[in-house]
């Protein structure tokens, strides 16, 4: 299994397995050709340091998993930096074989290496499964999040 960089060739892949659950089917928009905002965000995305769009790859190269952790440096804990881990997700024939785990695995030791003092992520309330995934992987559900959609 090999961590990497997203290349703008990957965008499709991404957004396909964004897109692929019940939740992201209503708010992505997965067609061919992907309309241009998904390559513009992407773009925004890779020059930015404080950001790193990850892909994941079998041994065969084969696209399998995606996620984005983005540093936060703030003043607050003494000019800390918070990891937040967002968009995780894995090809729908690789999900439930431990690969979500060796995921975070990475995500936590990429976010220490980059000194976050903490890894913090969002998970919407109607993905129950995952919470609990979650909180087995230690994550606690210290704060209330609060969210405010603009059309």
């Amino acid at each position: 299994m090999k961590f990497r960089k997203a290349t703008k060739k990957d965008v499709q892949a991404i957004v396909e397995m964004i897109a692929d659950d019940a939740l992201g089917k209503t708010r992505e928009n997965f067609q061919t050709p992907l309309p241009k905002a998904y390559y513009n965000a992407f773009e925004n995305i890779n020059n930015d340091n404080n950001q790193e769009l990850i892909i994941v790859e079998n041994e065969n190269a084969e696209i399998i998993g995606t996620l984005q952790l983005s540093f936060i440096q703030y003043l607050t804990y003494k000019g800390g930096i918070r990891a937040q881990i967002e968009a995780v997700r894995i090809k729908r024939d690789k999900r439930g074989t431990g690969l979500g785990t060796k995921m975070f695995e990475w995500a936590i030791k990429r976010a220490k290496e980059r000194s976050a003092h903490v890894l913090q992520l969002t998970t919407d309330k109607k993905r129950p499964e995952a919470i609990v995934f979650y909180e087995k992987l230690g994550f606690v559900a210290s704060h209330e999040g609060m969210k405010m959609h603009f059309s």
